[in-house]
C-alpha cells in the first residue's frame, strides 16, 4: 500500500537532487573538513560551499552561520550561548508559552541556575503580543526568544516588530526559524534578528544538521570545548554530508518557495473544506490568516486525537497529534492548553502538514477515510449507558 505522508512539520521527504549532492560525501568523498591533505581540503570546500548557500538563502554573510546538528542544538546554543557569555551582564530570559521544547526545556534548565525566567502569553489564536513582550523586559534581560512560527499550529509571530522593540531596549533576540525556513521568506538583513536557527531534515535535507545564524557582534559562549571548528563557536568535527544537504536543500527552497506554498495553500483550504462540510463539530487551532500555508490543526470535538492518528496510520496516511519531540507524553500539547483550550480539545486535535510531493489525491484519500475515523473515535469516546 502506497502512503500518504501528511506530517512535514514533523520531518521531510529527502529531495532527489539533495540526496546526489550529498551522497559523495558519504560514499567517496569521506575526508576530515579539518585535516591539510587533498581530502580534507575536499570536504572544507563543500562545507563553506554549502555555508555560502545558507546564508544567501538567509540574507546573512557566510561567517555568521555556524553549523550544528540540528535546530534543537541551535536552540540550545542560542540561549545557553548568550547567558553564559562573559560580555552579556543579564540573566533574565524572555520566552512565550508556545514555543518548542527545544527553547522551553532550556529556558527551565537555564532558570534553574539563577537565571530568571518570564514567559509570555498567548491568544485564543496562538498569537502573542509584542507589547506583552516588551512589557517582560527588564534591566535585567540578556535575550528574548520567540518562535518564527509554530510548529504545531502554524502561527506566524511578528518577529519583526518584536526584534524592533528587543533593539530599542538593548536586548538580544533569537527566533527559532526550524519550522519557517522554506515556507516564508526570511532575510536576516532586513529583521532585527540576533540569532536565528534552522534544521536540515524540516527543509528537505538530511536528519542530523541545522544552523544557527548568529549576527556579526553577538556574544555566543560555545556549548562544547574541543576544536576551533566553526570559529570556535561549535566543537566537533563537521558533517559534511549534511551539511552539504542542508545547502543544497536551502538553495532548492529558496528557487520555487512562493509557488509552492501558493500551491500547499490550494491543497489545505481544500483539505479543510472537505473537513467541514463532513464532519461536524470541529475547530481550527490557529490564526485564520497569519499562519502557514502548509498547516491545518483541527480538534474533532468528542473524539480521541491519538485514535483518529492511529486509524488514519492503518489507512496508510501519517498525520500528528501535536509536536513530534513530544511523542510518548500522555500530556495534552501545551501549545492548545496555552491558547485557551481544556484538554478535551486539546487531546482531540489532529495537525496535518503538507509539503513537497503532496497532491489533490492526497487530499482526497484522506477525507475518503477520515469521517468514518472520526465517527468511531466519538462512539468509542462516549460512556457506556
Amino acid at each position: 500500500m502506497k502512503r500518504t505522508y501528511l506530517d512535514h512539520n514533523a520531518s521531510t521527504p529527502v529531495r532527489p537532487e539533495v540526496l546526489n549532492t550529498a551522497l559523495p560525501y558519504l560514499v567517496d568523498r569521506f575526508g576530515n573538513a579539518s585535516s591539510a591533505h587533498a581530502e580534507g581540503s575536499e570536504a572544507r570546500d563543500a562545507v563553506e560551499g554549502a555555508r555560502e548557500r545558507l546564508a544567501q538563502f538567509l540574507g546573512a554573510h557566510p561567517e555568521e552561520i555556524v553549523f550544528t546538528s540540528g535546530g534543537s542544538e541551535s536552540d540550545n546554543l542560542a540561549l545557553k550561548g548568550v547567558l553564559e557569555a562573559e560580555a552579556v551582564g543579564g540573566r533574565h530570559l524572555v520566552i512565550t508559552a508556545v514555543e518548542h521544547p527545544a527553547v522551553i526545556e532550556t529556558a527551565r534548565s537555564l532558570s534553574r541556575r539563577a537565571t530568571g525566567l518570564t514567559v509570555v502569553p498567548v491568544d485564543a489564536e496562538g498569537m502573542v503580543d509584542p507589547e506583552a513582550v516588551a512589557g517582560a523586559i527588564t534591566p535585567d534581560t540578556a535575550l528574548v526568544s520567540v518562535m518564527m512560527a509554530n510548529n504545531e499550529t502554524g502561527a506566524i509571530f511578528p518577529v519583526a516588530r518584536i526584534g524592533a522593540i528587543c533593539r530599542a531596549r538593548g536586548v538580544l533576540f533569537h527566533t527559532d526559524a526550524v519550522q519557517a525556513a522554506g515556507k516564508i521568506p526570511i532575510d536576516v538583513g532586513a529583521l532585527p534578528v540576533d540569532l536565528l536557527s534552522v534544521s536540515g531534515h524540516k527543509l528537505n535535507g538530511l536528519k542530523g544538521a541545522g544552523a544557527l545564524y548568529v549576527r556579526r557582534g553577538t556574544p555566543l559562549a560555545p556549548l562544547m570545548d574541543g576544536g576551533p571548528h566553526e570559529r570556535r563557536r561549535r566543537a566537533g568535527t563537521e558533517n559534511v554530508a549534511g551539511i552539504v544537504a542542508l545547502g543544497a536543500a536551502a538553495a532548492l527552497a529558496a528557487q520555487d518557495l512562493l509557488p509552492r506554498m501558493e500551491a500547499l495553500h490550494r491543497l489545505r483550504e481544500l483539505l479543510w473544506e472537505g473537513i467541514i462540510k463532513e464532519i461536524p463539530e470541529v475547530r481550527l487551532n490557529g490564526h485564520r490568516e497569519h499562519r502557514l500555508a502548509n498547516t491545518l490543526n483541527v480538534s474533532f470535538l468528542g473524539a480521541d486525537g491519538e485514535s483518529i492518528l492511529m486509524g488514519l496510520d492503518l489507512e496508510g496516511i501519517a498525520v500528528s497529534s501535536g509536536s513530534a519531540c513530544a511523542t510518548g507524553s500522555l500530556e495534552p500539547s501545551h501549545v492548545l492548553l496555552a491558547m485557551g483550550l481544556d484538554k478535551s480539545a486539546a487531546r482531540a486535535s489532529i495537525r496535518f502538514s503538507l509539503g513537497w510531493g503532496n497532491t489533490r489525491e492526497d487530499v482526497a484519500r484522506v477525507l475518503s477515510v477520515l469521517p468514518g475515523i472520526v465517527y468511531r473515535s466519538r462512539e468509542n469516546a462516549r460512556p457506556a449507558r
